[in-house]
């Protein structure tokens, strides 16, 4: 069901690309209509300039900025990443893989489209191929260096929701197959694994149990310009690759929730003007989990369980220098970002989780797009997990790499990262090598 719902919005899409097209054609016997710059609109992209175009496939001969007026929008995206294990590690021989993701995404702006004010409708339909270099069990890591890498899938219905502005969009309320990921736990320099970091421990806290993309139900109240409160409910048991039907209202119907706060001030200095972002946040899972506990050499078969845990984290970003800080909108310069998580040890693997880094944007003259990053995560093992003959201490994941921008439409990054103790073991430390292509059609 999910691949004939995806298949039918881009056809919807496209059907309506090609029906505003149509309409858009004037008859033999009237003038023709003024250019775009005698009557004020934006001049369109040629169909195929590699050079300039934001989107490799240009502006479909007029038919793309159609559709995006009239409350339309078809983006459809690219990723590939090749990565090695060059030393250390569980493996390095042979230690490489090839993975990459698809996916198509359609938006309708109702107020657009004419239908009522305040409504979004959103639909990504996505695919992809092979597992990371972690998921073969090449590193022995606990965070995975590659958080694009989901195994072979031809096509599924990822997310689908409805979104609702009310307030004079001081509230959103949005419910459907959601990624409680987009609104919580967010952070400007280490969120994106298209774009930014690899490495899991880069992209979100690694002791949040986030459920998988499923049925939920979310707001975010903005009071004011410099302050936000947002809550999620999801389904805990959801499996991206099913409807979640079956886990969300049927059986015990289990569902984690999040809550969150944060300030986004903008700076006045001498620098110009400096965003930031301070979140505050709480999780509840309800689901029973495995307690770590001595088994007395197979004697004791009873296995304790916790119900209703919770944790609190805290995600930091801000931006500290702007080459231009005479020119709006203008990001070349240096941005900070932190964050740190707190998961009882009874029943979670990491019971504290902290990364820290920064990216530079422009560092090179004539380089304005180029991006450098650098990261560092750590997770520190709960000691509880003595209990089952384990030897917990720490893993801590470093990772750097270099955004190329070689068209509008088009990154390159070479990406390196360090792994030391891997697992959080005695192992050896693992250096990891790739690089990633990122493609917008």
């Amino acid at each position: 069901m999910p691949k004939y719902t995806c298949l039918a919005v881009a056809a919807f899409a496209v059907a309506l690309a090609r029906g505003q097209a149509c309409d858009a054609d004037a008859p033999a016997d009237e003038p023709p209509s003024p250019t775009s710059q005698e009557s004020g609109e934006p001049p369109r992209e040629p169909p195929f300039d590699f050079l300039g175009n934001a989107r490799l496939t240009g502006d479909w001969w007029g038919a793309r900025p159609r559709l995006e007026e009239r409350g339309v929008t078809v983006d459809l995206g690219l990723t590939t990443i090749y990565q090695h294990n060059a030393r250390g590690g569980a493996q390095t021989r042979h230690a490489h893989r090839v993975s990459g993701s698809y996916d198509l995404e359609v938006t309708f702006d109702f107020e657009r489209l004419k239908l009522w004010k305040g409504g979004t409708l959103y639909a990504l339909a996505e695919g992809s191929w092979d597992v990371g270099i972690s998921d073969a069990g090449y590193v022995g890591d606990l965070f995975g260096v590659n958080g694009d890498a989901a195994g072979p899938q031809e096509i599924q219905l990822a997310e689908l929701w409805y979104e609702h502005a009310l307030l004079g969009d001081k509230l959103r309320v949005r419910f459907g197959k959601l990624d409680l990921t987009l609104d919580f736990d967010t952070n400007a320099f280490a969120n994106d694994e298209t774009a930014q970091f690899l490495n899991l421990g880069l992209i979100n806290a690694a002791n949040i149990p986030f459920p998988d993309r499923g049925h939920g139900v979310q707001f975010v109240a903005t009071p004011f310009d410099w302050l936000y409160f947002g809550a999620g409910i999801a389904d805990a048991e959801a499996d991206v690759k099913k409807t979640g039907f079956r886990t969300a209202y049927h059986g015990p119907a289990r569902t984690f929730s999040i809550y969150e706060f944060g300030l986004t001030p903008v700076w006045e200095t001498g620098w110009g003007q400096l965003p930031g972002s301070y979140r505050f946040g709480v999780w509840y899972d309800p689901q029973p989990k495995e307690r770590f506990f001595n088994d007395l050499g197979g004697r004791l078969r009873t296995i304790p369980l916790k119900r209703d845990d919770t944790g609190w984290y805290m995600s930091l970003d801000q931006a500290v220098f702007r080459e231009n800080p005479q020119v709006a909108g203008d990001e070349q310069g240096l941005g900070l970002f932190f964050r740190y998580a707190f998961a009882h040890d009874e029943v979670n693997d990491i019971e504290h989780f902290w990364s820290a880094g920064g990216q530079y944007q422009g560092l090179i003259p004539t380089r304005d797009e180029d991006v450098l990053a650098f990261g560092v995560a750590q997770g520190v093992l709960s000691r509880q997990m003595r209990l089952i003959d384990a030897d917990p201490h720490r893993e801590t994941a470093l990772e750097v790499y270099y955004r190329i921008q070689l068209f509008p439409w088009l990154t390159v990054s070479p990406d390196f990262q360090w792994i030391l103790r891997p697992g959080g073991e005695h192992g050896r430390d693992a250096f990891v090598a790739g690089i990633r292509l990122q493609m917008a059609f």
